[in-house]
């Protein structure tokens, strides 16, 4: 299992792509989140881990939440696909990876801008972009060999965190989270932990990941971070876009 760092900046960054990644599974690829800017992204992360992969042959889509920053690449990513599978009938719908609350405002959110009819004279629907797979927090799922399972956060919209594992090793990843030491207990399961941190009543404070025990920190990473972000006031390290990570 390899994951690869595509973006670590929140949703006003003007440095950074916006947190998210890809991850290298048993039968595929899986992106997390998918940001504004995501064929860029794509291109400058893989160009730098020398990884060969583009949406072409990206099938699972896991999205957190409805959050711009997280969600807004998906129109892009539907409409290349879509034109792409004009071309190759034999390439399949996208696979999108998200929980009841999400899937219930998903056309919502997209209906508008993707409803345009695209190879024939009938309105555009949600199941011609993508296959819409419900994630339930009370069962693990399978993705791409992978093993998933999520925890709601308490961020403002419905938000989950993910586990996912190969049956060796485990990633977590925190999503967008105020600071829960019930959800940092449930992620320290992992051999690895990707956690947010920023400033605002729904993000984290890197003052309280600081304070959490030595084995915890040693294994954490740091993500979705503001641009002006100190890296002197903390130990825990920092991703960098591009960075491949082996737990």
């Amino acid at each position: 299992m390899r994951m690869l760092i595509l973006g670590i900046g929140d949703a006003f960054t003007s440095m950074h792509f916006s947190s998210g990644a890809l991850i290298e599974g048993p039968q595929g690829y899986v992106l997390i989140d998918c940001s504004d800017l995501i064929h860029r992204a794509l291109r400058e992360g893989t160009s730098k881990a020398g990884w060969n992969i583009d949406i072409a042959g990206i099938d699972d889509i896991i999205v957190t939440h409805l959050h711009g920053d997280h969600c807004n690449g998906l129109e892009s990513f539907g409409f290349h696909r879509r034109i792409m599978r004009l071309q190759k009938p034999a390439m399949i719908r996208p696979r999108l990876h998200v929980t009841e609350p999400v899937a219930r405002r998903l056309w919502e959110r997209l209906g508008p801008a993707m409803h345009t009819p695209i190879g024939d004279n009938r309105p555009s629907t949600l199941e011609d972009y993508f296959e819409v797979r419900t994630l339930d927090p009370s069962h693990p799922a399978t993705i791409a060999g992978f093993t998933v399972q999520c925890r709601f956060t308490k961020h403002p919209v419905p938000t989950i965190g993910l586990l996912i594992g190969d049956g060796e090793k485990t990633l977590g990843w925190s999503s967008d989270t105020p600071f829960e030491q019930a959800h940092v207990d449930w992620l320290s399961q992992a051999d690895l932990i990707v956690h947010e941190s920023n400033t605002g009543t729904s993000h984290t404070p890197i003052e309280l990941l600081n304070g959490l025990p030595p084995s915890i920190r040693g294994k954490m990473r740091l993500i979705h971070l503001p641009d002006n972000f100190d890296s002197t006031r903390t130990t825990i390290k920092i991703l960098r876009e591009g960075d491949v990570l082996q737990p």
